[in-house]
């Protein structure tokens, strides 16, 4: 099992990848990955908004002592949405969102103690929650879409 301050660490590596993504330019942004996969935009969106979600729904909640009302969403539904978000914003629109949201999230993190950090919290849908296996699912789902990323800028 890795340490709290490994895993957030690890959590935080999204910050710099998107970051370097400011130097893009608009079509390899707007170019699907591979046929009939989503753009660079999309999967930046994508993590954003979860990120957006998972601070609203729970770690502020946790934070703050209050319950947590995070919930199994419909995911393709979710997904979809976050494409349809993207469409509207600026890829700097995008960038700055998506660091802000993980910015907010790890800071938030650090600031838990360990015991609040693995902490399972029953959730209103009877499910189990907890920081710790949040970030350890979302380290695994950041590097998937980072390694999709980086092999496509590396072939376009």
């Amino acid at each position: 099992m890795q340490s709290k301050e490994q895993l957030i660490n690890d959590f935080s590596t999204l910050i710099s990848f998107v970051q370097s993504l400011a130097a893009l330019d608009e079509k390899r942004w707007l170019t699907p990955i591979q046929e009939g996969k989503w753009t660079t935009r999309d999967i930046i969106a994508h993590i954003m908004l979860w990120d957006k979600y998972f601070l609203e729904e729970a770690i502020i909640k946790i934070v703050d002592q209050h319950p947590v009302t995070v919930k199994h969403l419909d995911f393709d539904q979710f997904n979809k949405n976050a494409v349809i978000y993207a469409k509207g914003k600026s890829k700097q629109e995008i960038c700055d969102m998506a660091i802000y949201y993980r910015a907010k999230i790890v800071s938030h993190l650090k600031y838990l103690s360990d015991e609040e950090f693995f902490k399972e919290h029953i959730v209103g849908d009877g499910n189990k929650f907890s920081a710790y296996s949040y970030i350890e699912d979302f380290i695994d789902h950041d590097t998937h879409h980072i390694n999709q990323v980086k092999k496509f800028l590396a072939t376009s």
